[in-house]
């Protein structure tokens, strides 16, 4: 078995988030500047058996996509035109920005250490794995 690789993207910064081989425990990987993204991943596919990609969705509450979905798309066409025989598959995002926070909170994080928005990335990712993971 390879990797899941899950990705928190965003227009700015992308944060990162990996399961171990085994495909049990979802952990944060990094963030990166979103404009580095696909060097980061080629680096990586080539270090580390991946089987899959998550991508974070952003919807409305209404289940409607969300406008940062528009920037989405042309990535996703992107990724699996670089990696055409790594799967992707896409992940209910709503909230995992506020899940984020709060477990920074619940972590003893200082606001200083809160503020870190490319932490906050990386801890959403790491939900949006988790949470595909317990789908499965």
């Amino acid at each position: 078995m390879g990797r899941i690789v899950a990705l928190d993207y965003g227009r700015v910064r992308t944060g990162i988030a990996v399961t171990d081989e085994l495909q049990i425990i979802a952990s944060g990987l990094t963030t990166v500047d979103t404009k580095e993204l696909l060097n980061f991943l080629r680096k990586y596919v080539q270090e580390e058996k991946v089987e899959k990609f998550v991508i974070g969705e952003p919807k409305q509450m209404n289940n409607l996509p969300s406008e940062s979905e528009e920037l989405i798309k042309p990535f996703l066409r992107t990724l699996e035109g670089v990696f055409p025989k790594i799967p992707v598959e896409r992940q209910d995002e709503r909230f995992t920005s506020k899940m984020a926070f709060q477990t920074m909170i619940d972590s003893g994080l200082n606001k200083k250490q809160r503020r870190d928005k490319a932490l906050v990335d990386e801890i959403s990712a790491t939900i949006i794995l988790q949470a595909y993971l317990n789908r499965k």
